[in-house]
């Protein structure tokens, strides 16, 4: 990196910081601290609900999802459209007839308190784990990439988000997650501008499109109900639903921003903007990756994009094997672009398909190699990280993009870390305060309250950071924050639904088949017995069924 990326690194993250504590800097009472005095407009809330979402994990993985695996994890969100209609017609006025600052004070107006309780605890576990991760995810490849030092970067990046977060409350967020995400929207769109300027001048954009249908990469909707497959059409339509609906509809992070809004339509608004742009985004976003490996098909790739597990080996006695893999790989490099730049030249279909079939055969020789590397880096290291989707867009920015732009690229995927880890570690304090130290410690002034909020979110800080310089590097970052998600979404999906619609099912019901059901998914997820979006739909399905059947077996006593 040079001088002039630093300056816009650091810039626009000070930037972004100061902003959010300067705007936010007056908070009279809970309502203010909490629910950002009920001041913010549609706009807001959509931007907030999109950048929430939208963690450093999504500008980071996805465009390596599609490097590899091509457009299909866009299914994953075939499903959010309809959660966002349901929402606004079902959760929103409740929440906000009832006036609740948090989605599981509602639960205990409906069922009792060990009820709201449970909901709260397991909110606050499964988004205490991910809030590390959302932290880790952007230290780990950078630390890999750059050689800076993993556990000063989680440090730094926990401390910039807690600053604003602790000093400014659910105002801070809204604030500085508009700025984020302009930093984003730009950022990405430069880098897929520049990628397309990158091809050689006969390589249209809908020339770079044929080449990557032709190895396979177009291929968005998958109809089969295969278990085997993770992204499907009925998998993210039926599955990306229930996970949708539990995620925007009772996990806190989410309802918090909502919450915030003027009016129920303004709320109702955010959440539409919301369901309308976020498909398009995500398909933009595996589109750049699409380019990246359009772009890595007339220029040399690394056989290996983890820098940290190709020094591993190369600095192992698979030295010399490992090299002599790399000098394979340049020599396919080189055929593969020969062979690309005739057939975007072929006029005829039959050499076309000639050319076709050669490219096919090339790629698979280059993956052959990759996976051969792959297993000497497991003989060099058995612990090293060999799943490379994660660093691919982070090795393009570095390798190919010009001075200034470095900076700018990584504050994207920086201001993306602080945006949601900000959004968590409010809902983080605000859970805490709200369903378990409030409602346990009555009576108390403003004040308290608000100092309560503070503490406890700079604790929740302090625990997602020690999170983060713990964890380990899953198959996939992304999949990582989903599944932590999909192991308790579907059953405090089922909770709220139930406190809905089933209106003869009462408290205790409820509460032995939340635990029931929790520990059900858990070992179905140990198991793999299914893709883990499915787990959101069985959870849901299981705890309703279970507490339906007990509540006709219980006393008809058991009060409401």
């Amino acid at each position: 990196m040079q001088q002039i990326d630093w300056i816009v690194l650091i810039g626009t993250l000070l930037f972004i910081v100061l902003y959010g504590t300067w705007k936010s800097r007056q908070q009279k009472d809970v309502g203010d601290y909490l629910k950002g005095g009920n001041s913010a407009h549609w706009w807001t809330i959509g931007l907030s609900v999109m950048a929430t979402q939208a963690s450093a994990i999504t500008f980071l993985s996805t465009p390596g999802q599609a490097f590899h695996d091509g457009m299909g994890f866009v299914q994953f969100y075939f499903g959010l459209p309809i959660a966002m209609v349901v929402i606004c017609l079902v959760f929103i006025p409740i929440y906000h007839r009832l006036n609740v600052y948090t989605a599981y004070e509602y639960l205990e107006s409906r069922f009792d308190k060990k009820t709201r309780t449970l909901t709260a605890i397991l909110f606050l576990i499964q988004r205490g784990l991910a809030c590390g991760i959302t932290i880790f995810a952007p230290s780990i490849i950078l630390s890999a990439v750059l050689g800076w030092n993993l556990i000063y970067l989680n440090i730094i990046i926990g401390l910039l988000v807690i600053i604003y977060t602790v000093s400014g409350g659910t105002k801070a967020v809204n604030v500085t997650q508009k700025q984020q995400m302009a930093v984003i929207f730009f950022g990405m769109l430069i880098a897929f501008l520049l990628i397309l300027n990158y091809l050689p001048l006969d390589i249209s954009f809908s020339k770079a499109l044929e080449i990557a249908g032709a190895n396979g990469k177009m291929e968005i909707l998958d109809f089969s109900f295969d278990f085997d497959n993770r992204y499907t059409f009925w998998s993210g339509l039926i599955g990306g639903t229930f996970l949708a609906l539990s995620y925007f509809g009772t996990d806190q992070s989410q309802v918090q921003r909502y919450l915030s809004g003027r009016s129920v339509k303004q709320s109702q608004m955010g959440l539409i903007m919301n369901g309308i742009l976020k498909v398009p985004m995500q398909f933009f976003i595996l589109l750049v990756g699409i380019m990246v490996f359009v772009f890595y098909q007339f220029n040399s790739a690394p056989l290996h994009f983890n820098p940290s597990a190709v020094k591993d080996v190369k600095n192992s006695s698979y030295k010399t094997e490992f090299e002599a893999l790399e000098e394979k790989k340049k020599s396919l490099d080189q055929q593969l672009a020969e062979t690309q730049i005739l057939y975007s030249k072929a006029e005829s279909d039959l050499n076309k398909q000639n050319y076709i079939k050669e490219i096919k055969q090339l790629n698979t020789a280059e993956n052959q190699l990759r996976e051969q590397s792959v297993a000497l880096i497991k003989k060099a290291n058995p612990k090293a990280e060999t799943n490379d989707k994660d660093y691919v867009f982070i090795h393009f920015i570095l390798n190919n993009l010009p001075r200034g732009l470095i900076g700018l690229l990584l504050a994207v995927i920086l201001s993306a870390a602080m945006s949601s880890t900000a959004s968590e570690l409010n809902a983080l304090g605000s859970t805490t305060t709200i369903d378990l130290y409030k409602r346990n410690v009555p009576g108390k002034g403003e004040k308290h309250y608000v100092a309560a909020s503070r503490g406890f979110t700079l604790l929740w800080g302090a625990i997602a950071i020690l999170v983060a310089c713990t964890a380990n590097l899953f198959d996939n970052l992304i999949q990582l924050v989903n599944i932590i998600g999909s192991i308790f979404y579907g059953n405090v999906l089922g909770i709220f639904l139930l406190a809905f619609f089933i209106k003869f099912v009462r408290s205790k019901a409820v509460f032995i088949a939340a635990l029931i059901t929790q520990a059900i998914i858990i070992y179905f997820w140990y198991i793999d017995i299914m893709p883990y979006l499915w787990l959101n739909l069985v959870g849901c399905v299981i705890v309703m069924g279970i507490a339906m059947i007990l509540q006709t077996l219980l006393p008809k006593n058991t009060p409401a």
